[in-house]
């Protein structure tokens, strides 16, 4: 037990690492997201007279597991372990070690994949490619995770359990069943395995659960964030307490079947696909609710946000939420499907809500955290943070706004039929037709790793300028402490 003064401490050392290193992570996903947009108007970039390990097939997926399970999992770790203590006025159970194990068993999780997925070792299956040796180990620090997240709970010295504490609850079981369901497989080698579903079936589970990774790892989780750090940056109450829990149930109980959506056109049944199609669009209500929840809490304190850029992050964070979950229901219905799905919108969807709700809202929250965890006021530098806003602001608009004009163009050239059912349009003619807005899409990609790297700097100095504190507990009392 760790004390200050006599006084029990909270657990921060834990929390400062997966701070630390949700900034390095995203630095290094982001510029491997950057490699392999550029390889997209530039292929002799792939430097296949070296070797296969950079072809975008091989580093397209590193890419994937560095943002989100990396910078998008560092940052979910260590922030749940903040808000989990702060609101339960309890000290991180299992001790010193448990919290450690689950930091460094996950550092070697994220090494692991940069280390097989060049090699060519995965199982092909989005949001489940890592091979079976390290989906054991992903399985035991989760498992830990959970141990570590729910028995401070247990413990907790007040009665109410704060909502964020829910979200995130909500999305480590959630991530739990996908990771387990999804990566069943029979090993048969060292870095080679087989998944125990067949053909349809196996698509059908890697959407069914691996969809999750969406509906929970990357909303769940992340409002669980929001709901903590928008109001105790805008020092406001949450909007509405009543509609935080509506929104919770009604987020649970429906991203789960919506995964089906994204296997229209195929093998399904019509049945199977109807009903990811209608879950999405019931999922449009209460994921705009949250995001009026979370904005709206600026009422009264609106004025904030022209002298705040960390409360800039979070409310732009909330818009990026909304747009992007309107879009995803809408892109699940099975007309316009036939348009977006298998092209560049859906790219364009994707990082809408990853650079723009995710990306924000971790940067956001993790410029909350770092001053606390180094006994600082405030970070290094306010106008460092004002221009990484607006850079990475502007990165997102052009990323989004090319992968946009980019997909409508490839769903209506590779649709366009001539009167005699010929295509009227050859594959390369739409690629050349887009060539132009993969190169916005690269600077758009460049903005925003440089507002990264200019939050590294000021990460750095603030760190440097302060010293490590673990904050003390404060008195049991039934008022909330958080």
């Amino acid at each position: 037990m760790e004390t200050f003064y006599g006084h029990e401490t909270y657990n921060y050392k834990v929390v400062r690492q997966f701070a630390i290193m949700t900034v390095v992570w995203g630095i290094v996903g982001m510029l491997v997201g950057v490699i392999v947009a550029a390889q997209l108007f530039a292929p002799s970039l792939d430097l296949s007279d070296v070797g296969p390990w950079f072809h975008f097939g091989r580093l397209r997926p590193l890419h994937t597991n560095a943002v989100i399970f990396a910078f998008g999992g560092c940052g979910l770790m260590g922030t749940s372990y903040y808000v989990v203590q702060r609101t339960c006025n309890v000290r991180l159970f299992g001790g010193n070690w448990l919290p450690a194990f689950t930091f460094w068993g996950w550092q070697a999780v994220i090494v692991a994949a940069a280390i097989s997925l060049p090699m060519g070792f995965t199982q092909a299956k989005e949001y489940a490619e890592l091979e079976w040796p390290i989906d054991i180990l992903i399985a035991l620090v989760w498992i830990a995770y959970a141990v570590v997240f729910f028995g401070t709970i247990a413990k907790r010295k007040v009665k109410h359990i704060y909502v964020a504490n829910w979200f995130y609850g909500g999305f480590i079981l959630a991530v739990a069943l996908l990771h387990i369901v999804n990566n069943i497989s029979v090993p048969a080698g060292f870095m080679k395995s087989y998944p125990v579903y067949s053909g349809a079936i196996d698509a059908m589970v890697q959407w069914w659960y691996g969809h999750n990774a969406v509906g929970f790892f990357l909303t769940a989780g992340f409002l669980g964030m929001m709901y903590y750090f928008v109001p105790k940056q805008a020092a406001r109450p949450i909007y509405s307490y009543r509609l935080s829990v509506v929104h919770f149930w009604a987020l649970i109980f429906t991203y789960m079947w919506a995964g089906s959506h994204h296997l229209h056109y195929t093998a399904l049944p019509d049945w199977t696909q109807s009903l990811g199609m209608v879950l999405s669009l019931i999922l449009f209500a209460p994921s705009w609710g949250g995001m009026i929840n979370g904005i709206m809490t600026l009422s009264g304190a609106w004025d904030k946000l022209r002298t705040d850029p960390v409360l800039k992050f979070l409310i732009v964070s909330l818009s990026f939420y909304g747009m992007s979950t309107f879009e995803g229901p809408m892109m699940s219905i099975k007309t316009v499907n036939s348009l977006s799905h298998y092209t560049d919108w859906t790219i364009a969807h994707v990082h809408a809500g990853a650079l723009g709700w995710v990306g924000f809202v971790t940067i956001g929250s993790v410029y909350y955290m770092i001053p606390r965890l180094f006994g600082k006021n405030e970070m290094h530098s306010t106008k460092l943070i004002e221009a990484h806003f607006w850079i990475a602001t502007i990165g997102v608009v052009l990323y989004i706004a090319a992968m946009w004009i980019a997909g409508v163009y490839q769903g209506l050239m590779w649709g366009s039929l001539n009167k005699d059912g010929t295509l009227t349009y050859s594959f390369v003619e739409s690629v050349k037709h887009t060539m132009p807005y993969y190169q916005i899409r690269f600077v758009g990609g460049m903005l925003y790793l440089s507002g990264m790297c200019i939050m590294a700097y000021n990460v750095y100095r603030t760190a440097v300028g302060g010293r490590p504190v673990d904050a003390e507990i404060p008195a049991v009392s039934q008022v909330q402490h958080h």
